[in-house]
């Protein structure tokens, strides 16, 4: 058997193996698409397996998720030091706590992976256009690969993606799709039909198609030879990204080839021993590697060791020429954020002193900070001057040959593609190196869109979460403050999900200062996105509002006004935390209930009050000791955690203007008053001449605003 026939059939008896051990997982891709496998990694990618942070390195997406034994036995036979054989014997196993071959990767998710590579590769012609010098081309120059299949082209966020890239003519993005027209229910002319190919055209993406079952390709090396020739015009293609379309059969080798069960299924023993027969292998014997297969890959570790090698030499060369930049380079791929970033955002005594809406108060911070600090890479789905993201002199990333900008630019047009917008942003927060000690420097991707408009983005932002990426979404329109849009454009459940969802710190800040607060913690943070929930009216900068108190989740703003504890405390967050003041101040001096000491306590991010130590908890909101209601104009999901009631909403919103929204949904200062004093009398009794309370229990949460007033 030929070298290279023999490499291709390991790693398809590979496979076959694997995923019948545990009866578990995708063999059909890893049959189909190995001679592409050999040809990426042995013939084609630049990396160093010795050392896999290597920042010039070429980096490879995998969009296809089911696909990742594809990848791992390709790691393992390139000499990646943790992807011992033993490793991959884990897949699917029940030792998962140990295992790194996770069933579908957790960084990567089918079709999001093409929205990654853009992401990706806007990174490396930002960092080329603001680093690379004449006679240092190669300081930053390396190819983004992505491995994609039929289901990935038929995700609407992918088809967001292309447009992007070919919209942004990113050459250094390569789109390798293995198309072998099979998913789960079987074979995709049931539901995918469309000209592939015209519609990359139609996006502006070269296109190179590749027939692997073609009879002009009769053998493994002859097709491995092809993908190689196809792969290497696509990384020399100038001008616009490329994707490969390379026509394979799924379950290659098996009976079960061309068919929905070879997809996702276990061949069963019986074909996996018929597989092993067709390639020339003992089918009694499991996981077999020839030495010839692990010889066939031993140029590639020092091939790699010289191409960083030949980098870090001219890394060297660029600190001497250009100090300056060289030190910047190297503080943002360390992982540092700039020096002195925090003094650059406003303290509350510079604050405007005039209502102002917080989407108004966040564009401050990014006035201030954009400008000095080039990690920022900021964008909008159409909706720049609605959300304050850009400031002065800025440059908008865009084709060298536009007139709008250039790929130094740090300002993105995302287009109405918020899905592609979050999941490009993930992949530009993937690019820098992740390691001990990294205090989130590199790339800080911030993206924008009204709050309602991130439902559109749930899968990225939680993919965001789930692989602790630091990424910022601004999110203005927060609530029926939005007015006259309406409920298509009024968010009322959708915060329930964003603190449901583990490593995601959403921000709800009731003024400027604590927009400042909100701003630095998702700077400083290095693990997981924020999403800044921001108002379109304007708000009063609080006289008690306080960062320090913020940057604990949830303090007192407006404090009993009594030395005695309090019996009443309302938490709000946002733009009913200046409400929930004025509803104090009313049920403070209220004759009907006498010297109620009322407290108000401003929330902007449970996630991180959620944190704090009991004893902060429980003094800040004493539910055991006073009566406690919640005012937000969102859902009351999830209050029941902090309080025995809520003011929210419990219907979909209106259109009308924004202050009678809130009277209309029982938002006034007089209705609130009346309805939270009306339960806290029902809570009460006069023993002695003194008003007790009676703590509600468990289940006795109520709502007490139940709709519109008519």
């Amino acid at each position: 058997m030929k070298h290279t026939e023999l490499v291709v059939s390991t790693i398809r008896c590979l496979g076959a193996d694997f995923v019948q051990q545990y009866r578990g997982g995708h063999a059909g891709t890893v049959l189909g698409a190995a001679p592409i496998a050999v040809s990426l990694w042995r013939d084609v990618m630049k990396y160093n397996p010795k050392d896999p942070l290597w920042f010039n390195r070429d980096r490879f997406v995998l969009s296809a998720g089911h696909a990742c034994l594809f990848q791992y036995i390709m790691l393992h036979l390139t000499g990646y030091p943790i992807w011992t054989l033993d490793e991959l014997k884990r897949y699917h196993s029940p030792n998962f706590k140990t295992s790194r071959a996770a069933g579908h990767p957790e960084i990567e998710q089918e079709g999001q992976g093409i929205a990654n590579s853009v992401g990706l590769a806007i990174v490396g012609k930002q960092l080329a256009a603001q680093y690379s010098k004449s006679g240092f081309e190669g300081l930053i120059n390396n190819t983004i690969w992505c491995f994609t299949g039929d289901g990935c082209l038929q995700e609407g966020v992918g088809q967001e993606a292309v447009s992007v890239a070919g919209h942004l003519g990113l050459d250094n993005l390569v789109l390798i799709y293995d198309q072998n027209k099979v998913t789960v229910d079987g074979t995709i002319d049931a539901c995918f039909t469309e000209d592939v190919p015209l519609r990359f055209k139609a996006a502006k993406w070269n296109v190179i198609e590749l027939d692997l079952n073609s009879p002009n390709l009769p053998s493994p090396q002859s097709q491995v030879s092809a993908v190689t020739e196809a792969l290497l015009a696509a990384k020399a293609h100038k001008g616009a990204p490329t994707i490969v379309i390379a026509t394979t059969t799924i379950g290659y080798g098996s009976r079960k080839a061309n068919t929905g069960p070879a997809h996702g299924q276990p061949l069963g023993d019986e074909e996996v021993a018929y597989v092993k027969t067709k390639f020339g292998f003992n089918p009694d014997e499991k996981f077999v590697v020839p030495e010839e297969v692990y010889s066939h890959f031993a140029h590639v570790g020092p091939r790699g060791e010289a191409l960083q090698s030949e980098w870090t030499a001219l890394l060297l060369d660029y600190s001497k020429a250009f100090p300056g930049e060289y030190a910047e380079l190297m503080r943002r791929i360390s992982g540092k954020l700039p020096n002195g970033w925090r003094d650059l955002i406003p303290f509350k005594k510079d604050l405007p002193t005039v209502d102002q809406p917080t989407r108004k108060s966040s564009g401050i911070v990014v006035e201030k900070i954009a400008p000095l600090f080039p990690d920022i890479v900021a964008g909008s789905a159409d909706l720049l001057e609605s959300t304050f993201v850009s400031w002065k002199d800025m440059v908008e990333f865009q084709k060298p040959e536009s007139s709008r900008g250039d790929y130094s630019g740090r300002q993105i047009r995302y287009g109405i593609r918020e899905f592609a917008m979050a999941a490009i942003a993930n992949g530009m927060a993937a690019y820098f190196p992740v390691h001990p000690g990294r205090e989130g420097g590199g790339i800080l991707p911030i993206y924008s869109t009204f709050f309602m408009f991130t439902s559109y983005a749930l899968n990225a932002i939680r993919m965001a979460a789930l692989q602790k990426l630091r990424t910022i979404s601004v999110a203005t329109h927060d609530s029926i403050g939005i007015g006259e849009d309406g409920p298509t454009h009024q968010p009322i459940a959708l915060a329930a999900f964003f603190r449901a969802l583990p490593n995601v710190r959403l921000w709800r800040p009731a003024d400027a200062e604590e927009t400042m607060a909100a701003w630095i913690n998702a700077i400083g943070e290095d693990e997981g996105p924020s999403v800044l929930c921001l108002s379109r009216q304007p708000l009063p900068l609080l006289e008690g509002s306080d960062r320090q108190g913020a940057w604990r989740g949830a303090y007192v703003v407006h404090p009993e006004p009594s030395n005695a504890p309090p019996k009443l405390v309302l938490v709000a967050t946002g733009s009913e935390v200046s409400l929930a003041t004025k509803v104090a101040e009313r049920l403070s001096s209220s004759s009907v209930i006498p010297d109620l000491p009322v407290r108000v306590v401003s929330a902007p991010c449970l996630s991180i009050f959620d944190r704090q130590d009991l004893e902060y908890r429980r003094s800040t909101i004493p539910s055991d000791r006073a009566l406690v209601v919640s005012i937000e104009a969102w859902t009351s999901f999830g209050w029941a955690r902090y309080a025995h009631a809520a003011a929210s909403m419990s219907t979909f919103g209106h259109s009308g203007p924004q202050a009678a929204l809130f009277e209309y949904f029982g938002f006034g200062v007089d209705h609130l008053t009346k309805v939270i004093g009306d339960w806290v009398e029902k809570w009460s009794v006069v023993e002695g001449g003194k008003r007790q309370l009676r703590i509600p229990g468990i289940g006795d949460f109520e709502e007490l605003l139940d709709g519109p007033l008519h």
